[in-house]
């Protein structure tokens, strides 16, 4: 998500608008009540965790129809679509942790060498402390709440920053966590800029921000004043190759599917497409013909189809289009006051034109020739780092070059977008796109420190060779020892 498009946005300006002098209060008491929630013990055992876990589970089972009329509102998202990428997806997540926690959390043996023999050692995951999770609009449930399930999970106290860019979910959220989850576990801050500076001024033990790489970086640095560590799961242009001699038809339906779900707002859709020139040819009426199976000729009144999600960012990607190089879509089936941008393929692009400039977060799909696979790998390498990268290929070597010659947050094979939502899957990106992972076993992993502990009885002391004075006796075993 390396556009504006995730990034915080301020409400207009009202004649005698300034700072809400209740803003800071109330975000100070709601850290010091965490920390002291934390430091009490609070969240530190495993059942009291899963208990937690399961008042999520059940809290969204019951506001199960107020958040889909909420993603509605926001996005256009209908049911089945808000079912699977975005509760259904947390649910997964949630049975996923709970059935593994406490194997995952339980201390794993390790020797100390022979140097301190007799000796034994361990690893375990303790919670770091508090947590802040500043979440973005384009999945404002599913990125909210899966970063929250490894937190707490963790052992971690949290204060979640809903996107106000999504206000009817921010709202449905809120009521979710404040309904279901204790409040010595979890908060909720609601509000734009003002709230989420007073927050980033705060002392955490850990940020996890999801959102534009511009934001990521006044996040990265507000975090370094506290040396508070941060994941940041930002974005960037994912590529798409389709190597010769694949099946076309079903290549195009998943591409189709991983580009206009959530009109194209998704961290992960592909971005742009490669191809050589024979292969895109052959490709362009599949494309069509799948955009249409699953939209149907006119999208606008498909129920499967969502919106942008405000007129800034309709106006953004719209920009974008080049309507004389559209093979499908363009700009004349628009609608502005309807926040509606069609499905969106763009033909005979050039690398320098504005499409290829940012991240495009939008219904709009770029096809660029390229002479082949050795060509693909150049230009994903010229790049920044993708938070994914998509392949197409039938052909071993042609996967294993990808894999070993581009480098990405994640590379998916032969599908879009599906593998985001595996919990046994880490995600997250690399350099541009991010840093950190979690997910599953990898999530619990991040909101928590691995702690050595190492353990040596005072008899016999075996680590007088180790004390000076070194005689020629101690000098000759020390050698033999580290050697």
């Amino acid at each position: 998500m390396s556009t504006d498009a995730t990034s915080p946005t301020p409400p207009a300006p009202e004649p005698g608008d300034g700072p809400d002098p209740a803003v800071r209060p109330a975000i100070t008491a709601d850290v010091a009540a965490l920390r002291a929630s934390f430091d009490a013990g609070t969240t530190r055992e495993v059942s009291a965790r899963l208990a937690q876990l399961e008042a999520l589970r059940t809290g969204l089972r019951h506001e199960r129809r107020r958040l889909t009329r909420a993603l509605a509102q926001d996005l256009g998202k209908n049911g089945t679509e808000a079912a699977i990428t975005e509760i259904g997806v947390v649910t997964q997540e949630i049975a996923h942790v709970r059935r593994h926690l406490r194997s995952w959390l339980r201390p794993s043996s390790l020797s100390l060498g022979a140097v301190l023999a007799p000796s034994s050692g361990e690893v375990r995951r303790e919670p770091l402390g508090l947590t802040l999770i500043i979440a973005p609009w384009n999945y404002p449930l599913n990125l909210t709440l899966t970063p929250l399930v490894s937190a707490i999970a963790g052992g971690n106290t949290v204060i979640v920053k809903p996107s106000e860019v999504a206000p009817a979910t921010s709202a449905a959220l809120a009521h979710l966590l404040r309904t279901w989850l204790d409040p010595a576990w979890v908060r909720v801050v609601e509000g734009a800029v003002e709230e989420t500076t007073v927050l980033l001024q705060q002392r955490f033990d850990l940020i996890f921000y999801t959102g534009n790489a511009a934001v990521g970086r006044i996040v990265a640095r507000a975090a370094a004043e506290h040396l508070t560590p941060t994941v940041l799961e930002l974005g960037g242009k994912s590529p798409v190759f389709v190597d010769d001699g694949v099946d076309l038809a079903v290549a195009a339906r998943r591409i189709v599917w991983g580009k206009f779900t959530n009109t194209g707002q998704t961290c992960v859709a592909p971005d742009y497409l490669m191809a050589t020139p024979d292969t895109l040819e052959k490709l362009v009426p599949h494309l069509r013909r799948a955009t249409r199976a699953m939209y149907g000729r006119d999208p606008r009144r498909s129920r499967d189809y969502g919106r942008m999600v405000d007129l800034k960012h309709f106006d953004r990607v719209r920009g974008l289009i080049d309507d004389e190089r559209a093979v499908l879509g363009g700009t004349g089936e628009a609608d502005r006051a309807e926040r509606y941008l069609p499905p969106t393929i763009m033909a005979d692009v050039d690398w320098d034109d504005p499409v290829m400039a940012e991240e495009i977060f939008g219904p709009v799909l770029p096809l660029l020739a390229v002479g082949g696979p050795d060509e693909a790998i150049a230009r994903i390498r010229e790049r920044e780092k993708p938070l994914t990268a998509y392949v197409f290929t039938g052909k071993t070597a042609i996967e294993e070059r990808f894999a070993t010659e581009t480098s990405s947050g994640s590379l998916a094979v032969g599908m879009t977008l599906a593998h985001v939502g595996v919990p046994t899957l880490p995600f997250g990106g690399v350099g541009e796109s991010g840093n950190g992972a979690y997910h599953g076993r990898a999530g619990v992993q991040t909101f928590t420190h691995a702690k050595p502990i190492a353990r040596k009885p005072l008899t016999p002391d075996t680590l007088r060779i180790v004390y000076p004075p070194y005689t020629r006796a101690k000098r000759a075993l020390l050698k033999r020892l580290f050697r």
